[in-house]
């Protein structure tokens, strides 16, 4: 895996309101990428079923050690554009 390899790091949000709080966890993770220096610009929010949802952002392989301390996300794979 090389250092520009690209992560996405997901949060899930399960029940009724799933989709409305991935969304809202959304403009947090705009507001972090806003604030910090990060190489990428890609993040967002997923409805996967009516009651699972997923607030995402994408980073490289060496910025994700910092963020993943200290956003915590659930889990991460790898992306491709």
């Amino acid at each position: 895996m090389s250092k520009d390899q690209k992560l996405k790091l997901i949060w899930d949000f399960h029940g009724p309101d799933a989709e409305i709080t991935a969304k809202h966890h959304a403009v947090h993770l705009r507001e972090f990428l806003n604030k910090n220096t990060l190489s990428l610009d890609i993040s967002g929010s997923e409805k996967l079923s009516n009651t699972h949802a997923i607030a995402f952002m994408v980073v490289t392989k060496a910025e994700m050690p910092p963020v993943r301390d200290a956003l915590k996300p659930h889990r991460g794979q790898l992306y491709e554009d």
